[in-house]
C-alpha cells in the first residue's frame, strides 16, 4: 500500500506518452512493461498494451480501473485445467447422498440390474 501523501506511482515515460496523446487528441495503442503503474483518470479511454512476460496484452482503460495497477489487467499465468486421470479417483458425491454410500434412485435399485424381457 502506497502512502496517500506520496500519491499514485506512474512511470515517467508512460505519463509523458499519455499526456502527449491527450494534448494531440489521438488514441493509439501504447506498449509498456510498467505493470506497477497506477491507472489515473488521464488514461481513461486509451488502450495500453501491458507486457505479461511473454506478450503484450491490450487493455482498454475504463473509469472502473482508476486506482488499480496496470498489471492487474494482464494475467501472467494461463490455467489449462486439471488432469482427467486425477478426477476419476477423487469423484465428488452428489450433495444429497451421504459419503460412502452409492448414489442412485430413491427406493433401492442397489442390486443386480433388472433382467431384459425374453424375445418372442
Amino acid at each position: 500500500m502506497r502512502s496517500q501523501k506520496k500519491g499514485p506511482f506512474i512511470d515517467e515515460p508512460l505519463m509523458k506518452a499519455i499526456t502527449g496523446m491527450n494534448a494531440r487528441n489521438e488514441k493509439k495503442i501504447y506498449k509498456t512493461c510498467s505493470r506497477r503503474s497506477t491507472v489515473t483518470p488521464e488514461m481513461v479511454g486509451h488502450t495500453i498494451a501491458v507486457h505479461n512476460g511473454k506478450k503484450f496484452i491490450p487493455v482498454y482503460v475504463t473509469e472502473n480501473m482508476v486506482g488499480h495497477k496496470l498489471g492487474e489487467f494482464s494475467p501472467t499465468r494461463t490455467f489449462k485445467g486439471h488432469s482427467a486421470a486425477g478426477s476419476k479417483d477423487k469423484a465428488v458425491a452428489p450433495a444429497g447422498a451421504p459419503s460412502g454410500l452409492p448414489s442412485g434412485p430413491p427406493g433401492g435399485g442397489g442390486g443386480a440390474p433388472a433382467a431384459a424381457p425374453p424375445k418372442a
